[in-house]
């Protein structure tokens, strides 16, 4: 059973987790391409942490960043490799994205890169659609900006 709880990431095991996620992306991407959130950005008032548990192991995380009040940023989306293929991502996403409408932010938006296929099957099978550049990024040839109207 996967349970879904928000909480703050300066726990040591869900720091543990972003730490994975951190090295999995420095693996596959220039440091220029990775656009990744610290834990004191991540502890501010715009974000909110969400972490997914199997038993009582942190086996996934996902964020929403509120931009200006106009729509939600999902940052940090992360499945322990063991885990993934399970619907642990696609949970996250979905309260996610009830936790935006909620704060009645009707547009979810992110930026993930070309090497990551089975994030971006997951992206768009929840519905997201590849747009241009938002915010602060900036086009590369590494990355990929995507939306969703969710209101």
């Amino acid at each position: 059973m996967i349970t879904l709880q928000i909480e703050k990431p300066d726990k040591k095991e869900i720091a543990d987790l972003i730490s994975q996620l951190d090295d999995f992306l420095n693996s596959l991407y220039p440091p220029e391409c990775n656009h990744l959130l610290d834990i004191k950005t991540l502890m501010q008032p715009d974000v909110i942490f969400l972490t997914a548990k199997v038993a009582h192991k942190y086996v996934g995380c996902g964020a929403i960043r509120i931009v200006r009040g106009q729509y939600a940023e999902i940052k940090r989306m992360f499945v322990l490799p063991g885990e993934r293929g399970k619907g642990i991502g696609y949970k996250i996403l979905t309260e996610l994205q009830n936790i935006a409408l909620r704060l009645k932010l009707n547009v979810l938006r992110l930026e993930t890169g070309v090497r990551q296929s089975d994030a971006l099957k997951l992206y768009e099978k929840f519905g997201f659609y590849k747009i241009s550049a938002f915010g602060e990024y900036k086009p590369s040839g590494m990355c990929l900006f995507y939306e969703k109207r969710i209101g």
